[in-house]
């Protein structure tokens, strides 16, 4: 009553203070938003996982790699080793250039990452590759029905030519 006196509007009406009634399930709440962020979590480490397994890539071959948001922006760790194709915006072929290891970055328009990966360009299996050594030189041989000499050329100053 004392608070009532002091809390006067406009003289005759008291202003009271009250609380409505708020009644709250705690529990389901907290099950819920717990679920809720398990599910998030679960997701963006699966995304994580999923990206951070080494690319593999063949020699002389192209892979292709969806991106899960717009490029804006690609980097290639060492160009000699892969070389990184922008088909759009969501879409890159990776292609092997030389034998090595390196890393592919794609970022979007502010700078966020949408693509990291390692990339390993290896012989695969050598099908339809031979490699000729005469003394220190040696020729890639690109074989089908019959071998010519690579594009890749040779470990020495002149590519080996003709058929074989």
């Amino acid at each position: 009553m004392r608070l009532q006196r002091l809390l006067r509007i406009g003289g005759d009406y008291p202003a009271t203070l009250t609380r409505a009634p708020v009644h709250w399930n705690i529990d389901a709440m907290s099950r819920t938003t717990l679920l809720i962020a398990a599910l998030f979590a679960a997701a963006a480490a699966t995304a994580v996982s999923a990206q951070s397994a080494p690319l593999n890539v063949e020699i002389d071959q192209a892979t292709r790699v969806p991106l899960r948001a717009a490029a804006g922006s690609i980097i290639v760790g060492n160009p000699q080793i892969a070389d990184v194709t922008v088909v759009d915006s969501n879409t890159l072929y990776i292609t092997g250039k030389g034998y090595g290891v390196t890393e592919v970055v794609a970022v979007d328009a502010i700078g966020r990452t949408v693509f990291q990966r390692q990339i390993v360009v290896t012989d695969g299996a050598g099908a339809g590759r031979v490699r000729m050594w005469r003394g220190a030189q040696s020729t890639e041989m690109a074989c089908g029905s019959s071998c010519s000499a690579s594009v890749r050329g040779s470990s020495g100053s002149v590519a080996g030519g003709g058929s074989q």
